[in-house]
């Protein structure tokens, strides 16, 4: 298990890099890709809770809040989201089976959860050196869960939420912050060599990788407490030894936003 997740980590981690990197649509197309199969895959789990999602509806919602971070002057959003809703919710009510006020609810909510982070990634992206700010945010979670599970394996005794993640326990949590806050200082270390005065300096590492450490794993506890409800395993197989799309995108999703909300209410950009 241990070599197929790191197989598909060599060639997926580079290949973000280079679409962060290039940016605009490039990066814009990842994102849509990877966060549209995540959207599909949070419908097919609720289905297989007996659930009537809608996921057309769903992935245009994704699409609405990413096309309008990726293009905020187009004015998109308010026509939009109210096109969505009402057609969304008008749907239901032609095709009444089982639960449709959850239905709608749930075809709303998984569509905006992922959207509206995934809208934050692309805008983080988009800031003054947002390429260096998307290099810090994105891969501080990844140290993060990285020191985790070593430490974890090496020496986890005691059970972060058993009820929801078995594997996870207080030591590799902890240890994971610690890992997370240090890597992520040096690499903002490394990237100040090349960012202008708006990318991110060593302290901004340090909080940034403190801030995602410590909350971003929470988007790995929901995602869990969905797959407990429905009783998967994971939420797809798109990545061998990984799961799905949204099992990749649980914490990202959270880091985007903590990145960029730090970098605008701490950095002022």
């Amino acid at each position: 298990m241990f070599r197929t997740r790191l197989l598909t980590a060599i060639v997926a981690v580079p290949l973000v890099i280079v679409l962060v990197a290039l940016g605009g649509w490039w990066f814009f197309a990842l994102v849509a890709a990877i966060f549209t199969l995540a959207v599909i895959e949070f419908c097919a789990m609720m289905r297989q809770d007996g659930f009537r999602v809608a996921p057309a509806f769903a992935i245009a919602l994704l699409w609405l809040l990413l096309l309008d971070a990726q293009l905020p002057q187009a004015g998109l959003l308010g026509p939009g989201m109210s096109l969505i809703l009402l057609a969304s919710l008008g749907w239901q009510m032609g095709h009444r089976q089982g639960k449709p006020v959850a239905d709608w609810s749930l075809t709303v909510a998984g569509a905006l959860y992922v959207g509206w982070c995934g809208a934050g990634l692309l805008r983080l992206r988009g800031l003054t050196d947002g390429l260096w700010w998307a290099l810090t945010a994105i891969p501080a979670i990844w140290m993060a869960d990285s020191g985790a599970y070593s430490i974890g394996r090496a020496c986890g005794r005691h059970k972060l939420a058993p009820s929801l993640s078995p594997g996870k326990t207080w030591e590799g949590y902890l240890g994971g912050i610690v890992v997370g806050a240090l890597t992520t200082a040096a690499l903002a270390a490394v990237w100040g060599l090349r960012a202008g005065p708006a990318g991110p300096r060593p302290l901004d590492g340090l909080l940034l990788g403190l801030l995602v450490a410590t909350l971003a794993p929470l988007g790995d506890l929901a995602i869990s407490m969905i797959k407990r409800q429905v009783g998967a395993k994971d939420t797809g197989t798109l990545f061998p030894g990984h799961g799905g799309a949204l099992d990749r995108i649980d914490s990202i999703l959270w880091a985007a936003v903590i990145g960029l909300y730090y970098a605008q209410w701490v950095r002022g950009l």
